[in-house]
């Protein structure tokens, strides 16, 4: 729950609008009134556990209403929540509590009950860990972790205020409004269609990870619930057109989290007659940084990320850190009203975050290019550049290439090492529904369209969805591993 101001909000929201529905989960609808009472309830058992003050607690992000409940309670009584991803392992879930100093990790169950676990306290663990600080924050998140360790970042109470009101006048957005929350609970997209909707007394009707891969599901949801407002990963919206359907509700589609594959967006708009289509760009350090509103008459070319949301700053440096003027390519660096002040492990800091006239910058490790015109492109990650035979190339390019064959929904390319190349690559391939798609087919695609050190030495090709971290991300870490484990086999 990012603030205390949005506990006290939601709690005026039920005691004036009892009766207006605040979430919907499964068959059951949640009215203000009784998200009031179920929060206050919550509340009461919080103080019989005599947690110290302003003390931090770890709530596995389950996405229920009870939750939600739960870290509306603890923020009005002043802790600070962890909310990291619920399918954590026990090893990593308990080192993020220790690292954070929780005193307990808390689930409102079902049942009405609310089960505390201790946490045992280990110095050594939290050793260079900041303590979170409750006038800043009440909401810790984490990163995907796809690059090892999740990191924990506070969400700063005055930039989620400062968010939820971009967004609100940026989209239009009232208390008549209803969001489809497709993203995990402890993902930072949940900060708009879940806080910022609850901020404004409308409807979030909640999505959960046995319902995520239901495509039928998902647009009975939207055309149920009259959503007006939905957000999410490309992924959301393939699933959902395999289900024929207009949704004439929606007013605004937001794509996120990956690219937007351009024969997808082709088959989107159409469903979508009454929309406004935007793609918009950030992380979980800065929050939202890039928006782009799409001209549906002109859907040619990359799609661009946009320029700089009202009140961020954005810089491209080259190779040696020098800042380009117009025109360019480069690392991105963000400064945004809505960002971190910094990792909970101070030593990332340094790294991270750099001060350049008297703001603070995150260095995104994105590459992109500036057009003229202004608008930004992602071009890929500083650290998607590897060298094979040692010629410097671009995972990202090459997944571009797979991703243009008309039988795939989605690709990964990860680098494996190699004896001989220094690295080879792998891709990870999910082709499209009762599409002939093989290994070979794909190979002979890529060789017409790559020089030959970025071709793949190796194809998976399945039916089934790409792996994901606990934010939605493609798990390249797991894609790694797995075949890592198969070549040792």
């Amino acid at each position: 729950m990012p603030s205390s101001r949005l506990a006290e909000t939601v709690a005026s929201h039920g005691r004036t609008r009892p009766h207006q529905i605040a979430l919907h989960h499964h068959d059951q609808a949640v009215t203000y009134g009784q998200l009031l009472t179920l929060t206050e309830e919550l509340s009461r058992k919080l103080a019989q556990l005599a947690l110290p003050e302003g003390s931090t607690v770890c709530v596995p992000a389950h996405k229920t209403p009870r939750t939600v409940a739960l870290l509306l309670a603890l923020a009005g009584r002043g802790h600070v929540a962890l909310a990291p991803s619920p399918d954590l392992g026990h090893e990593v879930l308990d080192r993020l509590a220790r690292q954070a100093r929780a005193v307990r990790v808390l689930t409102a169950e079902e049942n009405g009950a609310l089960a505390a676990a201790p946490v045992a306290a280990d110095e050594l663990e939290a050793e260079g860990f900041a303590v979170a600080d409750p006038a800043r924050t009440r909401l810790l998140l984490t990163t995907s972790g796809s690059t090892g360790t999740p990191k924990i970042v506070p969400i700063e109470q005055d930039g989620f205020e400062a968010f939820a009101d971009w967004a609100t006048e940026e989209f239009g957005l009232s208390a008549h409004d209803t969001a489809l929350s497709y993203a995990p609970l402890n993902f930072d997209l949940a900060l708009l269609d879940v806080w910022a909707f609850l901020r404004l007394g409308a409807t979030v009707v909640l999505v959960d990870r046995q319902r995520s891969t239901d495509g039928e599901q998902l647009a009975q949801l939207v055309a149920r619930h009259g959503v007006s407002f939905l957000q999410g990963v490309p992924m959301m919206y393939r699933l959902m057109l395999e289900r024929a359907g207009v949704f004439r509700t929606v007013r605004h589609t937001v794509f996120t989290g990956d690219r937007m594959p351009a024969e997808l967006l082709g088959r989107t708009a159409p469903a979508f007659p009454r929309a406004a289509f935007h793609n918009v760009f950030g992380c979980t350090e800065t929050n939202d940084s890039f928006i782009h509103r799409l001209d549906l008459a002109d859907l040619s070319g990359p799609m661009p990320i946009g320029r700089p949301i009202r009140g961020t700053d954005a810089l491209v440096l080259d190779p040696d850190g020098r800042r380009i003027n117009g025109p360019g390519s480069g690392e991105l660096l963000v400064s945004t009203p809505f960002q971190t002040t910094g990792y909970l492990r101070r030593e990332l800091n340094a790294a991270a975050f750099t001060e350049l006239d008297g703001k603070v910058f995150y260095r995104t490790g994105d590459i992109v290019s500036r057009a003229p015109d202004g608008r930004h492109f992602l071009e890929g990650r500083a650290d998607w550049h590897v060298k094979v035979r040692g010629i410097r190339t671009n995972l990202q390019e090459v997944e571009n290439v797979i991703a243009a064959h008309p039988d795939v929904a989605e690709a990964v390319v990860v680098p494996l090492p190699d004896p001989e190349a220094g690295v080879r690559l792998h891709a990870h391939v999910t082709h499209r529904p009762g599409t002939p798609l093989t290994g070979l087919r794909l190979r002979t695609h890529l060789g017409r369209h790559l020089p030959r050190h970025a071709i793949p030495s190796s194809v998976h090709v399945t039916g089934t969805a790409l792996p994901r971290t606990s934010t939605g991300k493609p798990d390249r870490n797991l894609i790694k591993q797995n075949r890592l484990k198969e070549s040792d086999t």
